[in-house]
């Protein structure tokens, strides 16, 4: 936190503080001139007022309350200043997930002045929750997708973690999988899923092709052999010439445009002759695809969420996929 925004907190909040303590102050006294408990010279629908003080248990209470403030902000710090107990909601400016287990290792050990409590509640929780997940990663992947339980511990973890990139209903959008149909770039199988949340995937990229097929006329014509492989209509003049440049493609896509799981090599290229996109179908998006080429990256979730949980997650995301 910067120094001016520092000063901001700490002159906006005791500043309120005091302003009530202040005012808590001006309303015991009496400043009207009139007796307690005599009229005050006015009323209004039939009700007159009169002069009687706050009473002595709601000012007494408004004055523990501002005492609390004061204590809770001692013990529990304000703005830069962490406080008594040295008490923070988790570790800030964490640039990677080595850092992040060092500071919470550091945190936790014993005889830390640092109260984190974002690492307590996960040591709290792992050893609550650790014994339900080995009893689950003992079991096969294709054993949990038939356990109901399994499965909505699979769907939560699947919400809070991968639903940012594949959507809560699992059936992604541009640039991300649908895992929820039987299309796999690297492969369905509960063996292969697992590997993919575990280490993550890094396609080998398809390079942008316009400079080598003849530019944005080759581009046109390979895009137009491409559309024609899904049985789409279009100009035989256009998809002929781009048939004699699809050789270029053909190393990893395949001669038949059926990708390379189909090929035995599962290297990510995807399967051309189906209706299915992870980038689009259109011309307009195929085009692009060929000019400019694409490379997918999904990060690894081993030292995230570690291998029991994401054993529980490949149980859900293999679920998806078959036949209820």
């Amino acid at each position: 936190m910067s120094s001016f925004w520092n000063i901001w907190v700490w002159t906006l909040t005791l500043g309120t503080l005091v302003g009530c303590f202040l005012l808590l102050r001006w309303c015991l006294k009496d400043y009207t001139g009139v007796k307690e408990g005599e009229s005050m010279g006015h009323s209004f629908d039939g009700i007159e007022e009169l002069n009687n003080p706050l009473p002595r248990w709601w000012s007494t209470f408004f004055l523990l309350t501002i005492i609390w403030a004061f204590g809770y902000l001692a013990l529990y710090g304000l703005g830069g200043w962490p406080g008594l107990l040295g008490w923070k909601s988790s570790n800030q400016g964490i640039m990677n997930i080595a850092e992040s287990k060092a500071k919470t290792a550091e945190h936790l050990k014993e005889g830390s002045n640092v109260l984190v409590q974002y690492d307590r509640e996960v040591r709290d929780a792992d050893a609550k929750y650790a014994p339900i997940f080995d009893a689950y990663a003992a079991r096969s992947i294709e054993d949990l997708a038939t356990d109901e339980g399994a499965l909505k511990v699979g769907q939560r973890l699947f919400l809070h973690n991968c639903s940012q990139c594949h959507g809560s209903d699992a059936r992604g959008t541009t640039g991300f999988p649908n895992l929820t149909d039987k299309d796999w770039l690297y492969g369905g199988s509960p063996e292969t899923i697992k590997e993919t949340i575990l280490n993550g995937r890094k396609a080998v990229g398809m390079m942008a092709w316009a400079p080598a097929i003849g530019g944005e006329q080759g581009v046109k014509e390979v895009a137009a052999y491409v559309i024609s492989l899904s049985g789409r209509s279009v100009s035989p003049e256009l998809a002929e010439a781009g048939k004699a440049k699809f050789g270029l493609c053909a190393g990893c896509h395949g001669q038949d445009g059926k990708g390379s799981l189909a090929m035995g090599t599962p290297m990510g290229a995807p399967n051309l002759t189906d209706h299915i996109w992870l980038y689009g179908g259109s011309q307009k998006a195929i085009e692009e695809s060929i000019r400019n080429g694409r490379a997918g990256v999904m990060p690894p979730w081993k030292d995230i969420l570690g291998e029991e949980k994401v054993h529980v997650i490949s149980a859900y995301v293999y679920s998806l996929s078959q036949e209820k």
